[in-house]
């Protein structure tokens, strides 16, 4: 019986060294398995889309409300084409040259004429000259010329309020009655105004690396505010901007830029509350939106999600070179995308983030629904 205990015994023992080497082999595996999968979810991923990316994003009929294309590019067409994406194709009254408007309207209707369908025309009028006697019936007939041919909207840019000067040397302010029958106009029309007013907050501030904004502002000082003479503040043109938004309460306005308001995503959804006809796109502040709280940025994109309209401020000058542009066109939809659409782990200006992983149906407002509703016929009817 002692023998048979002892072998009972021994079989017992070698059973649990077994058990316990295999343990640690394989215990050592799962720890592993679980580990790897973390390092590999920590690799920020890049580049274009992937062959499943660039199915579920075509799937959304993704529209970028703010791009400015004045070169004919028909490697940029097949971009928009292959992406499935339309765009909103956007000219600016840059200068007090009615000849440099012209030729940016030109362009800006070159590359809608060979688009395919995938670009419309956003228009514009010249505030510089305000004061002629015939500013009125001239810049109505410009945009309602657009109109005619198919534009859906009109935009005003920040020389009103940070450069265009009346007589005695003061700003001029959006809400100055000569451009009160340009907005009827618009809104008779059903059209749409785009407004970017005001900058950020940093052109009215001391220089700093820090700012999201520096580098830009580092390469065109000509609409740095900070020390300028006589300038008005930040919050004033704004106030202006409300006036509008008052005044014509039929009007549909999109903020550019958030609105110019990016730094304060609490006055950004005062804004929404308090004004119906006011949505804001946001163009050229994702570094706004990326940097805060993922969880506040989820949070204010869904409660927003009908006022929220995907835009990226991507340009194609007549100079540039097309296939680099090419690219960084698609780059851009592709992080955009992924951080609204996943939770995978990006890399933005030197800093990791997660994806905010937006659901479907908001998805679908923020790149598709809210452009068509706020901008109707973004969409080229031909």
């Amino acid at each position: 019986m002692r023998r048979a205990s002892f072998k009972l015994q021994g079989q017992f023992t070698l059973v649990v060294l077994v058990g316990c080497f295999t343990f640690a082999i394989f215990g050592c595996n799962s720890r592993q398995s679980m580990t790897a999968p973390s390092s590999a979810v920590a690799t920020p991923v890049t580049g274009p889309f992937s062959d499943q990316e660039l199915q579920q994003f075509t799937a959304l009929g993704p529209i970028d409300t703010h791009t400015h294309v004045y070169q004919s590019a028909p490697e940029l067409v097949n971009l928009l084409e292959r992406l499935n994406l339309h765009i909103l194709n956007i000219v600016v009254a840059r200068d007090p040259d009615q000849k440099s408007l012209d030729q940016e309207r030109q362009r800006v209707w070159d590359f809608v004429n060979i688009s395919r369908g995938h670009a419309t025309m956003c228009t514009t009028f010249d505030p510089f000259l305000y004061r002629e006697p015939s500013f009125k019936k001239s810049a109505i007939s410009e945009i309602d010329r657009d109109f005619d041919r198919g534009a859906p909207a009109v935009k005003i840019w920040k020389n009103i309020g940070e450069q265009v000067k009346d007589p005695k040397g003061d700003y001029l302010m959006p809400d100055n009655p000569v451009f009160e029958p340009i907005y009827r106009e618009i809104s008779d029309r059903n059209k749409t105004l785009i407004a970017h007013l005001a900058d950020p907050n940093s052109i009215w501030e001391p220089p700093t690396p820090k700012s999201a904004d520096y580098e830009y502002y580092t390469h065109h000082p000509e609409w740095y505010m900070y020390n300028k003479p006589n300038t008005p503040s930040k919050v004033a043109i704004l106030v202006a901007r409300d006036h509008i938004l008052e005044n014509n309460p039929k009007l549909r306005v999109v903020g550019a830029h958030l609105g110019s308001m990016e730094d304060d995503f609490k006055q950004i959804g005062d804004h929404l509350d308090r004004y119906p006809n006011f949505a804001v796109d946001i163009a050229a502040r994702m570094p706004y939106i990326v940097r805060l709280p993922r969880q506040d940025a989820i949070a204010f994109i869904e409660k927003y999600q009908d006022r929220l309209i995907y835009a990226t401020d991507l340009g194609l000058s007549e100079k540039a070179k097309v296939p680099d542009a090419v690219k960084e066109w698609e780059n851009s939809y592709a992080f955009d995308w992924r951080f609204f659409a996943t939770s995978e782990s990006l890399e933005y200006m030197g800093q990791h983030v997660q994806g905010l992983a937006l659901p479907a149906g908001v998805l679908h407002k923020l790149y598709h629904d809210n452009a068509l509703h706020w901008i109707p016929g973004v969409i080229s009817s031909q």
